[in-house]
């Protein structure tokens, strides 16, 4: 049966379980098992670090149970993906990209979905007859770390729509809106016509609200385009391109805005919406700083 309900009827419960999903059929589980001695250090360090700050902050019962049942809500919300994208992910990111050279990356996020169409450049994402936003034509080339042209180079792509919402995690929307990946041509160049994303707040409605909402914070993430490039032979760099002027750039609930990911927008040619280059510079595999 269609689901005829409109983006915004969807719940953060429906969006977690999704994310919780998708993340178990991602494969990411399978890849390695993490040494003993590696296990034993990190949780017996977070263990002690929570019992540290129970002492610092004496903690009391009724705090210690009000921590318990949000952490089953979160559980039983599906929202772990959420929380450790916004709050943890950004650090992981930056430690395990720090001896990478070429163009910077940022987090992922949860609402990556693989296996996107397929198109050449030029491209152009799916989209509704009626969409709002501005046009966007979002272009650049592929180099190596030694400026040489990369063939066989690709981006996976991806971004909300004008109210906040992705695709396949929220109702009513088309299977592919705003999600594709495209092949750059024989010289490394890519263009890809889609609609300029606008700010949203994470699904305030589950656990990850509650927190927000018990501690006074705010839930917005400035308007931003997820991406990931690869190409044969060369390390991943997985992205999220913001746009200046944003009043979230600077407080971003996930932590994830970094200077080398600011695009320069400029009006497209024709007043035909705006148009933004970004070029990439990928290190090939086990190339290091």
């Amino acid at each position: 049966m269609t689901d005829t309900r409109k983006e915004n009827e969807g719940t953060a419960v429906e969006a977690g379980s999704l994310a919780t999903e998708r993340f178990a059929q991602s494969g990411k589980l399978n890849k390695f098992e993490v040494p003993k001695e590696r296990v034993s250090l990190l949780a017996g360090e977070l263990i002690q670090a929570a019992n540290d700050i129970a002492i610092k902050h004496e903690v009391t019962y009724e705090e210690y149970n009000a921590l318990k049942a949000w952490l089953i809500k979160v559980g039983t919300d599906g929202e772990w993906p959420l929380f450790l994208d916004v709050w943890l992910e950004h650090t992981i990111e930056d430690i395990n990209s720090k001896e990478r050279p070429g163009t910077v990356g940022t987090i992922e996020g949860p609402y990556y979905v693989p296996n996107a169409p397929d198109m050449p450049t030029p491209a152009t994402l799916e989209m509704r007859e009626d969409e709002e936003g501005t046009p966007l034509l979002f272009h650049g080339n592929f180099t190596d770390t030694h400026g040489n042209p990369i063939q066989d180079a690709q981006v996976e792509i991806w971004h909300a729509d004008a109210a906040g919402f992705y695709s396949q995690y929220a109702p009513g929307l088309p299977e592919w809106l705003f999600r594709g990946t495209v092949k750059a041509d024989e010289n490394g160049y890519f263009e890809i016509n889609t609609m300029q994303p606008a700010p949203y707040q994470i699904p305030t409605d589950g656990a990850c609200g509650q927190l927000i909402g018990a501690a006074g914070w705010h839930a917005w993430r400035p308007a931003h385009i997820h991406i990931k490039v690869s190409a044969p032979g060369y390390q991943l760099v997985t992205q999220q391109l913001y746009f200046p002027g944003d009043p979230h750039n600077e407080d971003d609930i996930a932590s994830a805005v970094k200077p080398e990911l600011m695009l320069e927008v400029k009006e497209r040619e024709g007043g035909q919406g705006n148009q933004v280059e970004y070029n990439y510079v990928l290190a090939k595999e086990n190339e290091s700083k």
